[in-house]
């Protein structure tokens, strides 16, 4: 889902890597919850659409406000928002190569 992102949409993409599951001290992005990025230069705004691991997940709340608060910092003359789907549903499939590297899978 994250094909094809500008240079701007990468450079968030690296950013929220610095945010971990804290259930499983990975980072959402290699988890794979994160499913689209739309920045949009003229109108000052990013859209983060996103998953959770798992519905009910105690710490979602904090994961999304997370992504809200790298991605302001870095880019802070922008509106963010963060969008948390279940469609698809988040499987372990959706993990990156290097996520499952830091897993051990």
């Amino acid at each position: 889902m994250l094909e094809n992102l500008s240079v701007t949409e990468k450079q968030i993409l690296e950013r929220l890597k610095t945010i971990p599951d804290p259930e499983v001290e990975v980072n959402i992005v290699d988890l794979g919850l994160i499913y689209e990025i739309r920045h949009n230069e003229k109108e000052k705004n990013i859209n983060i659409v996103m998953t959770l691991s798992a519905r009910g997940c105690p710490v979602g709340d904090t994961i999304m406000q997370h992504v809200e608060t790298v991605t302001k910092a870095f880019l802070p003359e922008y509106d963010v928002n963060v969008e948390l789907t279940w469609e698809p549903q988040w499987t372990p499939e959706m993990i990156t190569p290097d996520g499952k590297a830091l897993l051990n899978m």
